[in-house]
């Protein structure tokens, strides 16, 4: 390891109640991106410093971990989620002054979030938040299988993210405030590749067995509280003075898809996995999504967010429904996209947000029938 990088690492770390210095991570980011440069003694470097008995040390170490991890070259994440452990801080305290108490409580959190996001490096052998998304991204285009292994783990890792939990009045300093805005950035990164492997488990589940259908069930009601807690994440994003332009604001799934997913899985525990002999369409109007660019970066240095897609999926018929269905039959057309109406930046998702409004929806009895979802990315 250079002595620059020494120099950085441990300028970067030092008792001083401020957040590491951008020259120093600049240094460290420059290092570990030049070729054949070994991390090993640099993560050693950091990790001794969470060692430390000073909150300010140890806070510092971390989130100069997470900087690297975000913006360094991937061999240095790769190199943490090789290691039998990472941080053992569930336990950690600094009584020396008063801040101390509530600080530790983040580096706790803080320290848990930064070991599930090593883990999941180690069991999914990537980093979610960097793969290539869109309709040919890496969660639209994985099978049933692979998304019933790799959905729970990013559902662990957003876990950890949001019980970071803390309130405005709570991010009193240079430190806490770089590590929030660091998960900030995760938190979008993360939930885009989330809600884009919600829409490729939706696109399956009518043609799964039983026991996936039960799964895959199981992940959507999470996500959708999962989705309800990152809506009060990004209120205090908002709140501690984060661009609104950068916050994108989350629109709500039907609450008639739940249940034609829970209907189905009824009917398939009904009929021993066999599928039903008619289907019930449903659609609704497709939302209109803009770009979601400004400061944010989403995947490594740029972000484009692709145009609206619109997907077929096929749902199992709902007899009750469909016996007092008092609606004509009208064949499926279509509808072109429609020109955003609003300067806020927008995230189309399979999701809860008090300010979404529901979408009408119309159901009628054929075969085959559809529910036209939007896509996000």
């Amino acid at each position: 390891m250079g002595s620059s990088a020494s120099k950085a690492a441990l300028g970067a770390t030092t008792d001083e109640p401020m957040e590491p210095k951008a020259k120093h991570l600049a240094d460290l980011i420059q290092y570990i991106n030049g070729t054949n440069m070994s991390v090993d003694h640099l993560a050693d470097v950091l990790s001794e410093k969470t060692g430390n008995s000073s909150w300010v040390v140890v806070f510092k170490a971390l989130v100069t971990v997470h900087h690297l991890m975000v913006h360094g070259n991937e061999r240095f994440i790769q190199h943490l989620a090789s290691r039998n452990s990472l941080f053992t801080l569930h336990n950690f305290l600094d009584k020396s002054v008063i801040e101390g108490y509530t600080m530790s409580t983040f580096i706790r959190r803080y320290s848990r979030y930064l070991n599930e996001k090593s883990l999941a490096y180690r069991l999914i052998a990537s980093d979610i938040t960097k793969t290539k998304r869109g309709t040919d991204g890496t969660m639209r285009t994985m099978d049933t299988k692979q998304l019933l292994n790799t959905l729970p783990v990013i559902q662990t890792q957003f876990d950890a993210l949001l019980n970071f939990n803390a309130n405005p009045d709570e991010l009193t300093n240079g430190i806490i405030h770089a590590a929030f805005m660091l998960l900030f950035k995760d938190s979008l990164r993360l939930f885009a590749a989330y809600n884009e492997g919600i829409l490729n488990l939706l696109d399956k589940y009518f043609d799964m067995r039983k026991n996936q259908c039960k799964e895959s069930l199981d992940i959507y009601i999470k996500f959708l509280e999962r989705t309800a807690k990152l809506a009060q994440f990004l209120k205090v994003a908002e709140q501690v003075g984060i661009d609104r332009n950068d916050i994108p604001y989350l629109t709500q799934a039907p609450h008639s898809l739940l249940e034609a997913l829970k209907q189905h899985l009824a009917s398939l525990e009904e009929k021993n996995d066999s599928l039903p002999p008619y289907r019930l369409d449903v659609e609704w109007p497709q939302p209109s999504e803009t770009e979601i660019a400004g400061g944010m970066k989403w995947q490594l240095n740029t972000y484009t967010c692709t145009s609206t897609l619109w997907r077929h999926i096929s749902i199992p018929p709902v007899p009750h429904m469909q016996a007092r269905d008092p609606l004509r039959v009208k064949p499926h057309v279509r509808p072109p996209p429609r020109a955003c109406g609003s300067s806020r930046r927008q995230l189309s998702v399979c999701s809860l947000s008090a300010a979404a409004r529901p979408c009408p929806a119309r159901a009628t009895r054929r075969s085959p029938g559809t529910w036209v979802l939007a896509s996000p990315l």
